[in-house]
């Protein structure tokens, strides 16, 4: 079992987060959205820890 790494850990996160927004661009709320959920999904099924994903729901439900 491992911890759920709550510090940056992404090699240039600037750009990460630039390349998030701009796949968000000119798309509607729900467009929007559903993007965020297929990508939830994806990066879920690629860490495959149930025991990870539920202290990152926990995490992310407490940053909020």
């Amino acid at each position: 079992m491992s911890d759920l790494i709550l510090t940056t850990n992404i090699d240039h996160a600037d750009d990460f987060y630039a390349a998030l927004l701009g796949a968000h661009e000119g798309l509607s709320k729900a467009d929007s959205d559903a993007l965020n959920a297929r990508l939830v999904l994806i990066l879920a099924n690629h860490i495959g820890d149930n025991d990870i994903l539920s202290k990152a729901i926990d995490a992310a439900k407490s940053s909020g």
